[in-house]
């Protein structure tokens, strides 16, 4: 069944599509050779943690977007940390 759209779907579009006419032509089969070389990986968690932050320091990484502000943080948090980490 190889069906195309005309233009690529929106997340609400392919929701509101029954299951049988979805285009999934374009995934490979899965086959013997990828369940034999499958691995089982628990997801990665990361704990929540409060935080008091200036208004200024807030303001900064909610300038660029609000969404997705905590991970900008993180991230910089994390080059500091491997910044200051000992050279093996």
């Amino acid at each position: 069944m190889s069906k195309r759209y005309e233009t690529p779907l929106r997340g609400d579009q392919l929701t509101a599509l029954p299951d049988d006419e979805i285009d999934t032509t374009d995934i490979p089969p899965l086959d013997e050779n990828f369940w034999k070389n499958a691995k089982v990986s628990p997801p990665r968690t990361k704990p929540n943690v409060s935080l008091r932050l200036t208004e200024e320091v807030l303001a900064f990484f909610k300038e660029e977007s609000p969404k997705g502000y905590t991970s900008r943080m993180s991230a910089v948090l994390t080059a500091y940390v491997r910044a200051h980490q000992p050279k093996p």
